[in-house]
């Protein structure tokens, strides 16, 4: 198994402790304003997508999939940059865009429900994620304002899950880098 991810596992943790701390700051203060918030969220974008492309060029000749993850973090540094230069716009434009992406979703979740039905059972509960996303979707579409509230919750819920998951995979690949023998273990 490939030992460069295990052997950088700080970088997978402190990706991680921004995303809960973002997350934390979301919670901990709901009267941020939207601009603020946009603004910490292409902060956010910003830093995340730059660690992914350190990762993505520094692991480029050991990570067979290394390109995905620069793609990823270009993305993420775009939208950054694009976030802080014009907070406005990408406040409206970021709600819109995620209540389509929410219709989109619901839509695609339903269907492939309606496929899974000949082949599982429980596929009612795909069917439940399809129309909430669809209900949030449109709630998000017919009022901004609140919407832009439920955006507020929904980012930071979103950076506080994903930081957790990716602190208890970095704290899981540094274990796994001591005990197999890897780069850490051996600088013990």
């Amino acid at each position: 198994m490939d030992d460069a991810l295990p052997r950088n596992w700080g970088w997978i943790v402190l990706r991680g402790v921004v995303g809960v701390v973002f997350g934390l700051l979301t919670f901990m203060d709901p009267s941020i304003t939207l601009a603020v918030l946009v603004i910490a969220f292409g902060a956010y974008s910003l830093v995340d997508g730059l660690f992914a492309v350190i990762a993505a060029i520094v692991h480029r000749r050991s990570e067979p999939h290394w390109v995905a993850l620069l793609i990823g973090g270009i993305a993420g540094i775009i939208i950054g940059v694009s976030t802080l230069l014009i907070p406005a716009i990408t406040a409206t434009f970021l709600l819109y865009l995620i209540a389509f992406w929410m219709l989109v979703i619901g839509f695609t979740e339903i269907a492939t429900a309606i496929r899974l039905r000949k082949v599982i059972t429980g596929e009612w509960m795909l069917v439940l994620a399809g129309v909430l996303s669809i209900l949030l979707g449109l709630f998000l579409v017919s009022r901004p304002a609140l919407g832009a509230i439920a955006v507020v919750l929904w980012i930071g819920a979103y950076a506080f899950v994903t930081g957790i998951l990716l602190i208890a995979l970095g704290v899981r690949m540094r274990s796994w880098a001591r005990g197999s023998g890897g780069p850490t273990a051996q600088a013990a």
